[in-house]
């Protein structure tokens, strides 16, 4: 091989193995950053701070299927955690070996498959990702607009919504949830964190609904 050509593989296998390697590096930070939770996900203004086009989401929601960010937000913060990528836990066998998932659900808003399947239909938001937060809050708004109407619950009743949510418009209306303690209870916490909510985002949704220069001039 000659110095020339040794010169110039040289070259060559510096710049790809010093740039690829930074790249996917920088590819992996920003999805790190998009799938990790907010800071603060006990306050909604903390929570739209640190995710500002999520209050752009959330907002469009509320405009589209008529139920209130608040309670919108509680389900996800009592499906996830606000974790992209969230899913049931295991079963386990015999206390230790792994076994299936109880469910389909996954993502944000823990949507089951033909219940995000029917939805991506209806809505026409056919590319709609479970583990994307705009379409799972437009999902959560999409679903308690359904619940609304076909159980004529109150929008800002987040303890009734969510037991359709969990048990479908027709277990809801055939009383299922009250058989179930451990759902009663989550429910109850709905309510609580969706009237929490509430009062949060109407202490900074003025600002939130600044756009960068108005922020830049306040």
């Amino acid at each position: 091989m000659s110095i020339f050509q040794y010169r110039r593989r040289h070259v060559f296998y510096s710049a790809t193995t010093g740039r690829i390697p930074l790249l996917l590096l920088v590819i992996s930070f920003l999805a790190a950053c998009v799938a990790s939770q907010p800071n603060n996900i006990t306050n909604i203004c903390s929570i739209f701070e640190d995710r500002r086009g999520w209050y752009s989401a959330a907002k469009s929601a509320e405009d589209r299927w008529g139920t209130p960010i608040a309670v919108n937000m509680a389900f996800i913060y009592q499906e996830s955690s606000f974790r992209a990528r969230a899913k049931p836990e295991r079963t386990r066998i015999l206390w230790i070996i792994p076994g299936s998932r109880p469910s389909s659900a996954y993502g944000y808003a823990q949507a089951l498959v033909g219940t995000w399947n029917d939805y991506r239909v209806s809505s026409g938001n056919s590319g709609a990702s479970r583990s994307d937060f705009d379409d799972s809050i437009d999902f959560v708004a999409w679903y308690n607009r359904n619940s609304r109407r076909i159980s004529s619950i109150s929008a800002f009743d987040a303890r009734n919504l969510y037991f359709a949510y969990h048990e479908g418009n027709s277990g809801y209306q055939r009383g299922t949830h009250r058989s179930k303690p451990w759902l009663l209870d989550a429910a109850d916490r709905v309510q609580t964190n969706s009237e929490r909510f509430a009062i949060q985002l109407n202490s900074c949704r003025r600002n939130l609904e600044k756009n960068w220069f108005q922020r830049l001039l306040s």
